[in-house]
């Protein structure tokens, strides 16, 4: 059984409503259950971050330092293999995906 602590903050208007729009639209059980899993993504987040932060620190202690042009390189590598899987043309419409029943 998970442990909770009630506690008081002080949060944005805007983000406020969007929790409580969740809610009304069905998207999530309460306005609790919406801030506890805006604070575990922020979590996991964060948890990845310094992994990458700490993979980047033994890459380079190991093979030197990550040069700009080879983080353009890469950046230019990846582009050219990305596939696009939404959106086209700026003049055409986007159509919606057809959903299929289940």
């Amino acid at each position: 059984m998970t442990t909770r602590t009630r506690l008081s903050a002080t949060v944005e208007t805007d983000l406020l409503e969007a929790g409580r729009a969740a809610v009304a639209e069905g998207r999530a059980d309460s306005l609790s259950a919406w801030v506890n899993d805006a604070l575990r993504r922020q979590a996991d987040h964060e948890r990845r971050m310094r992994a990458l932060d700490n993979f980047l620190a033994d890459y380079e202690s190991e093979h030197g330092p990550i040069s700009e042009e080879e983080m353009e390189s890469a950046a230019r590598h990846t582009r050219a293999r990305a596939v696009v899987v939404r959106g086209g043309p700026a003049n055409q419409p986007r159509s919606r995906p057809r959903r299929t029943k289940r």
